[in-house]
Parts: structure tokens; C-alpha cells; sequence
């Protein structure tokens, strides 16, 4: 099995760094530890499983199958070794504490667009209780055992050839209806389109990401700030965020998405930077300010 080994310059939080990629603690593609990850992916040459492992100032990532050399080559920007903060300044207070207390946090870029669009699909509109099954559902029913030692027991997320085969009212045992299922119909016919925005500029990756009905600027921006590393992306339309930035910021409740942009230009081009502290601070700084949950939904015809 191939092995990488990289220096790495300032702190890093692995764990903090790579959970916006793993959907829910029961993800069957991607476990955490604190300094530690299991992760399975297609690449380009074919799936592959890589173990990343903080050891001090040292990363070491050791990959499994066709794809091993391709999945080490991404390991980098995964883990955030790219990631520019130059010109982001902590204005509010808040922020200031937040950027000192996880400052290992990093914007990774996986590379992965359709690994990313599929569940950014999935979210749509639901609670994450209902996502994160469906997503699980999807993956356990049509997804293969990830390459390397069985222990691992990982799974690779869906082809885009059995996602696009599979007709809408297959979906349905996974709690996703007809609109959501011909959004994932449609994107996994045109998996390999999507997978070129990482060679686009940003403003011509986020056309390309919202240019099929079903695809807004809410899952565009999902897509890019995990996949292509945007540490400006907002997430425009989310139940929760604005009331969430609000309540940081301004100490507001019940916000709305025209008051988060505003309360978020300042940090300009670093507003997903801002969320990510905000969201990494977990409910010791928000969880009593989230405001009303969204009601779990239920498909109601097919």
C-alpha cells in the first residue's frame, strides 16, 4: 500500500477539518477519530480507501486500491494544507475567541464534487435526522465494500451509473421523493460534467452547479465550500444559519438570510471561514439559540 508523509506547517484539527465531509456519526464512507480518519472514495483510477493520521507536526496517510496514489495526491488539499487566510481578520469578539480556540480548523477541498452533490441533494428541504438516514440507506443498498482490510468496514459511496439507472420510485424506501430523486437522476447521468468544476474558476464552478433544475444556490454552495474549497461559500437558504449567524453577531433571533449576508460582508472572501468557527464552537455557543426545528416530513405521494 502506498504511504504519504507531510510536514505540516501550524496547528491542525483534523477532526474539526473533515467533518463537514462525513454525514452523521453512522457515515458507512467515512469514520473520525480526534487525530485520526477513514475515509472511502472514488477517484479518477477507481475507489480507494485512505487512512490519515496526525502524528505530531507529520501527517501520514496510507491508501488501499485502484485509486490509492490518486487519493494520497488529494490528501493535501483534504485536510486543508491549502487553505489561504490571508486578509481574514476576526472583527466581532466572538469570532476573535473562536479563531484562537480552533485555529487548526482548516477549508479542506476533497475534489469529490459528486460525492458532495449527492447527499447536498439528499438535504434538501428535510431535517438532518431524515438526510442522514437516506443517506445511509442509499449507500448500504447500492454502494461496494470499500478497498483495504476488512476491519476498516467501510463503504464506497454510490456509482453515479447505479444512481442514474435507478428509477425515481427506488428512492422511495430511503424517504426521498420523486423531486429529490430526479435531481440525483439527473446529476449522476452527468456525473463526469460535474466533477470538471474543480478545474473551473469559482464563479464558473457555481454556474455550472446550479445550471439543472433542482440545483440552487443552497447545494451549490454546500458543494463548494467541501469540494472545491470556497472559504466564501454561504449557504443562502438554510433553515437554521441565519438565526445561527444572527444570534453570534448580533445577538438577533429569527433572522433571515438578506440580515446573515449583511452581518457576514465584512468577512469577505472568508464568510464560510466565519461559519465554520461558528459551527465548530458546537452547542456550548449556540445550541440554545437555534430557534425552531424543522418538523420532520413525510412523502406523501410518488
Amino acid at each position: 500500500m502506498p504511504t504519504l508523509r507531510i510536514a505540516v506547517d501550524g496547528p491542525l484539527d483534523l477532526a474539526r477539518t473533515l467533518a463537514p465531509l462525513r454525514r452523521g456519526y453512522g457515515d458507512p464512507t467515512m469514520r473520525i477519530a480526534d487525530r485520526r480518519c477513514w475515509r472511502a472514495t472514488r477517484t479518477a483510477d477507481g475507489p480507494a480507501t485512505v487512512v490519515i493520521d496526525v502524528q505530531g507536526d507529520t501527517v501520514v496517510a496510507e491508501a488501499w486500491g485502484p485509486g490509492a496514489d490518486r487519493a494520497l495526491s488529494d490528501v493535501p488539499g483534504l485536510i486543508g494544507l491549502h487553505d489561504d487566510r490571508t486578509g481574514f481578520r476576526p472583527l466581532h469578539p466572538v469570532i476573535a475567541e473562536l479563531d484562537r480556540r480552533f485555529r487548526g480548523v482548516r477549508i479542506g477541498r476533497s475534489g469529490a464534487v459528486f460525492e458532495s452533490l449527492v447527499p447536498g441533494i439528499v438535504e434538501q428541504k428535510v431535517t438532518g435526522e431524515e438526510a442522514r438516514r437516506a443517506f445511509r440507506g442509499l449507500v448500504r443498498a447500492f454502494g461496494e465494500p470499500a478497498p483495504g482490510p476488512e476491519a476498516f468496514n467501510l463503504r464506497l459511496p454510490p456509482a453515479p451509473e447505479r444512481l442514474a439507472a435507478l428509477p425515481y420510485y427506488g428512492y422511495h424506501a430511503f424517504g426521498v421523493e420523486r423531486r429529490r430523486a430526479e435531481v440525483i437522476r439527473r446529476v449522476a447521468a452527468r456525473a463526469a460534467w460535474f466533477e470538471g468544476t474543480v478545474d473551473l474558476p469559482l464563479d464558473e464552478a457555481y454556474a455550472r452547479l446550479t445550471a439543472l433544475p433542482g440545483l440552487g444556490p443552497w447545494t451549490a454552495a454546500e458543494v463548494a465550500v467541501r469540494a472545491l474549497g470556497d472559504a466564501d461559500a454561504v449557504s443562502v437558504g438554510d433553515f437554521h444559519l441565519p438565526n445561527l449567524v444572527g444570534s453570534v453577531l448580533s445577538g438577533e433571533r429569527g433572522g433571515d438570510d438578506a440580515r446573515m449576508l449583511d452581518l457576514l460582508e465584512p468577512y469577505r472572501p472568508h464568510r464560510a471561514r466565519v461559519i465554520r468557527l461558528i459551527e465548530s464552537a458546537g452547542s456550548a455557543l449556540w445550541g440554545a439559540r437555534r430557534g425552531p426545528r424543522m418538523a420532520t416530513r413525510r412523502i406523501e405521494s410518488i
